[in-house]
């Protein structure tokens, strides 16, 4: 098996959702997400939701690429969420009714925030879907709505309110937004956009999201309500230079025709398309800078002068150790050491000069 680097695939981690079988935990991850990604050209190495994994991810390097998606609520302590605002009564309807995303899982908290911090840090390209944009988001110093129903949507009027999660119809359930010019999701979908209108239809599955964008992030598209639904760093976007930092909330890999695998719009992979673009040139910029060069081939004439030159020194060091005797070298054989360290004395003086 081959272990040049040139011709490994570039390695793109994802964290595991953990969930409950048969009353024992399962890892897992949509299965979406790791068919785009190797149809694209890359492998899926699944980071296993275990105990003590976020003290472990050096043993996951090399790291290409990072694609973080769906999963629980984030532990508001992450991002000093006050949730004074919210009533006990409301918190516990909110449990209520998001049962499986309200409970919070430290370990993935935890995994996920640190693989963030470390694309940031390494400029390692990062797409983050649903809860992978949030975690995105928090990782840059922003915050997220404990609950877009009782923060966000209580203060719009009828005809701006959203509904971003259904859970009696839930991937046929589409809503609308609104994309930003000039921005990588508008050149992905602009062929689907009508004439005049910046408008797609999305689909949706939470009850957060961003509340207070980080600095370092321009937003994508809008919910009528206002809620940021897609941003991304133009200072680290240029897929074809290895920079992708991206998140969106709505899952583009989800956005099918019922009963189909075919997408929505023909923008909707895209995403995933130039992240494994920028995961590539990513692999191929640190494999030019920790390749190692290959030893010089020597012709016949010039190793067979080395092995003299050798011979010579191993003679000297001996000589030098066990003194003359009567099995002393003749003078001749030290000549090729000697005037080896005359050649290199010299031209080490002359870099000196330089």
């Amino acid at each position: 098996m081959s272990t040049d680097l040139s011709v490994i695939l570039p390695r793109v981690l994802i964290v595991s959702r953990r969930s409950v079988r048969k009353n024992k935990f399962v890892d897992f991850v949509g299965e979406y997400h790791l068919d785009l990604i190797v149809g694209y050209g890359a492998v899926p190495v699944i980071v296993p939701r275990v105990s003590g994994v976020h003290m472990l991810l050096d043993s996951f390097e090399p790291i290409h690429g990072v694609l973080l998606c769906e999963g629980e609520d984030i532990d508001p302590s992450w991002y000093e969420q006050d949730i004074a605002g919210l009533s006990q009564e409301e918190l516990e309807e909110i449990k209520r009714l998001h049962a499986s995303d309200t409970a919070i899982d430290k370990e993935k908290d935890s995994i996920e925030l640190s693989l963030a911090k470390l694309c940031l840090e390494r400029n390692i390209p990062y797409l983050g879907i649903c809860r992978g944009s949030q975690i995105l988001n928090v990782a840059c110093g922003g915050t997220l709505y404990q609950d877009i129903g009782k923060e966000l949507s209580i203060k719009c009027l009828d005809s701006q309110r959203v509904m971003h999660i259904n859970y009696d119809d839930y991937d046929g359930h589409r809503h609308d937004v609104e994309v930003v010019e000039n921005t990588p999701l508008h050149h992905w979908f602009k062929d689907s956009l009508e004439e005049g209108k910046m408008n797609i239809c999305v689909n949706s599955y939470h009850h957060q999201g961003v509340k207070r964008l980080a600095q370092r992030f321009v937003p994508m598209v809008f919910a009528p309500d206002g809620l940021i639904e897609g941003f991304y760093d133009p200072d680290a976007y240029n897929p074809e230079e290895g920079k992708f930092i991206m998140g969106l909330q709505f899952h583009p890999e989800r956005m099918r025709k019922p009963d189909s695998d075919e997408f929505d719009y023909p923008g909707c992979p895209f995403a995933y398309k130039e992240f494994v673009k920028a995961v590539v040139a990513h692999q191929k910029k640190l494999n030019s800078l920790t390749s190692v060069q290959k030893p010089i081939k020597l012709n016949k004439e010039m190793e067979i002068k080395r092995k003299i030159i050798v011979r010579s020194f191993s003679l000297a060091k001996n000589l030098y150790i066990a003194g003359r005797g009567t099995n002393s070298p003749k003078e001749t054989e030290l000549e090729a050491g000697a005037e080896f360290l005359e050649v290199l004395t010299c031209t080490t003086r002359k870099l000196k000069l330089i």
